[in-house]
């Protein structure tokens, strides 16, 4: 899967879907895509706050923080729903992913939280099915033993 497959797979084919199974590559070219936006986003706040010198109520710094705010609530829901298919290609409940989201918000333990869904995000899935659906890189693959 490439960039722009991955992108559209996530954003309009799959945007909630919480069921079935991502490959590494959908759920990594999505990150870049993520992390290239919100840098992007923040490189045209920092242009527009280094462009305006006066304050008024209506600034276009605030203009800015809307636009990038509205951008991450957008992408929250598809982010959550793909990481939540990168558990279940490696076989692991999508429940144990908000368990480590919410103990993510524990000071300290929130590294270790995080260094553990990085973990999870970097292993190979499941070769052929699992109870969450067929393998996203061999579909047509069967768990069948002794075949």
């Amino acid at each position: 899967m490439g960039f722009t497959e991955a992108v559209r797979t996530v954003l309009k084919q799959k945007y909630a879907t919480f069921s079935g199974r991502a490959s590494r590559s959908e759920y990594w070219w999505f990150m870049l895509f993520y992390f290239l936006a919100l840098v992007a986003l923040g490189f045209l706040a920092g242009v527009l706050a280094f462009a305006t010198s006066g304050g008024g109520a209506a600034s276009p710094v605030s203009y800015a923080v809307v636009i990038c705010g509205l951008a991450i609530l957008a992408v929250f829901l598809p982010l959550i729903s793909l990481t939540v298919r990168r558990f279940h290609d490696r076989n692991i409940s999508g429940w144990w992913y908000l368990a480590l989201f919410v103990l993510g918000f524990v000071p300290y333990v929130g590294i270790v939280v995080g260094l553990a869904i990085l973990v999870i995000s970097v292993l190979p899935g499941t070769e052929g099915p699992n109870k969450f659906g067929p393998d996203p890189l061999r579909p047509e693959a069967r768990a069948e033993v002794f075949a």
